[in-house]
């Protein structure tokens, strides 16, 4: 039993002990779904410099397998659901900005402790009221998006500034002198 338990665990399932009468009677496996584009949505964020990270409730032989599964490296496993934001303040002390996407009630501490935290319009209204964004439907590669849709904003907001302050340093002089 014990091997067919590992096995399992090493595909990505949760195994749940089954007892009757005091007594072992079996094993029930319990998978995720993957969403349909996680691994593309994993690529393109690999792409963009960033880093995924997983923190998850699950034991480390099934994290380490999802993981694989959609090209994660970094991996956080037997995160309880109060630990995880203390997860996300330990990044922030390291320096990085952190980014946390879910979908359930054990996702909001997290998410309100992010410097962004995104829900998945399919999950919690608690996950969802405690995000900063929303992403409607399940499509993960929506965080890409928003990523690249807030990057392209934030350079054109510079862009706009930079000549605001130009025409202001040159033309008002200009004006006033005539």
């Amino acid at each position: 039993m014990p091997d067919a338990v590992e096995r399992l665990e090493n595909q990505g399932a949760t195994v749940v002990a089954v007892t009757g009468d005091e007594r072992l009677v079996g094993f029930v496996a319990i998978t995720d779904t993957l969403k349909p584009d996680a691994r593309e949505a994993v690529s393109r964020m690999n792409a963009a410099g960033l880093s995924p990270v997983m923190i998850t409730g699950d034991n480390e032989r099934t994290a380490q397998a999802v993981a694989a599964q959609v090209g994660i490296t970094e991996v956080m496993a037997e995160v309880l659901p109060a630990d995880k934001a203390a997860e996300i303040h330990r990044l922030q002390q390291q320096g990085y900005r952190v980014a946390m996407v879910g979908d359930g009630i054990n996702d909001a501490p997290a998410l309100t402790q992010a410097d962004v935290g995104i829900a998945i319009g399919a999950g919690t209204d608690i996950a969802i009221e405690a995000a900063d964004v929303v992403l409607i439907g399940e499509r993960l590669g929506g965080l890409v998006d928003a990523y690249e849709i807030g990057k392209a904003s934030f350079r054109k907001t510079v862009q706009n500034v930079t000549l605001a302050f130009a025409f202001n340093g040159i033309g008002v002089p200009a004006a006033v002198t005539g």
